[in-house]
């Protein structure tokens, strides 16, 4: 892999994690166009997450501090009931990572006729998410457990976590502004795992190019960073819909390009 295939990478990660569009569906199809080979791109994936988490890290440094405040004085608060909401919504995706992680990376394979349907429905989420009546409910734990379930349901090529979780959050009727920031926070525990269990299963003395590595990290950090805010005021603004089309457009022409392909 180059350094501007990387670079490149990078882009696509750092907008499509937060941007409700599937970030590992877009990563597919830019493997298939660029033709890279597993399993090196495994580890260069984990390295572009690595890079948004911490432009997630960067963007909610201030609510990440709170909560951990708040979290370690060990008595129940808001902050408290913020962090028992998230370790809730771990569960699912623990479970589907413990009983079914072999068979979810199978599918990891350049897919595209696989990432369009999943695209089509995201579209469906992100469309039924802006017709939902708007609404101030907190998150709660069976509202968190849900959200938790629709990121299980995201490890799939081509279904947007961030449209999936905030979808699943808006249909529940909980404040745009929470469900974001949620949705957001969520997911860094697991991102986190991934890249660890990474570092770990590399075999002793494997060595990969570390231009590419750190190309595509950076660009992921810089490009997530911008996207994350942006993100963050769409859905205050519901212009969430318009990603439903694009999903879409993109949904069908990877499909048809299956089997133009075939």
């Amino acid at each position: 892999m180059s350094v501007w295939e990387a670079i490149i990478l990078g882009i696509i990660q750092g907008l499509t994690e937060f941007l409700p569009v599937s970030s590992s569906g877009h990563l597919e199809l830019a493997n298939y166009l660029f033709g890279l080979e597993e399993p090196d791109n495994l580890k260069f994936t984990a390295a572009l997450h690595g890079g948004t988490v911490l432009s997630t890290i960067v963007v909610f440094w201030h609510e990440i501090v709170k909560l951990l405040r708040g979290f370690f004085k060990f008595r129940m608060n808001p902050e408290t009931i913020f962090v028992i909401n998230i370790l809730i919504s771990l569960v699912p995706i623990a479970l589907v990572g413990i009983f079914f992680g072999d068979a979810v990376d199978a599918l990891f394979t350049s897919n595209i006729r696989l990432v369009g349907f999943m695209l089509l429905v995201t579209a469906c989420l992100l469309t039924f998410a802006h017709f939902a009546k708007p609404r101030t409910n907190p998150v709660t734990p069976k509202s968190a457990f849900i959200i938790g379930i629709a990121q299980a349901v995201a490890v799939l090529p081509g279904i947007s976590r961030s449209g999936a979780t905030i979808s699943a959050g808006l249909m529940q009727g909980v404040r745009r502004e929470e469900v974001a920031k949620f949705s957001f926070l969520m997911v860094l525990i697991p991102i986190i795992g991934m890249n660890l269990l990474e570092v770990i299963k590399t075999p002793a003395g494997e060595t990969f190019a570390t231009a590419p590595l750190l190309a595509g990290f950076l660009t992921a950090f810089i490009v997530g960073t911008v996207a994350c805010k942006w993100m963050i005021s769409l859905v205050n603004r519901g212009k969430l819909v318009w990603f439903a089309v694009y999903c879409s457009v993109v949904g069908v022409a990877s499909i048809v390009m299956s089997f133009v392909k075939a």
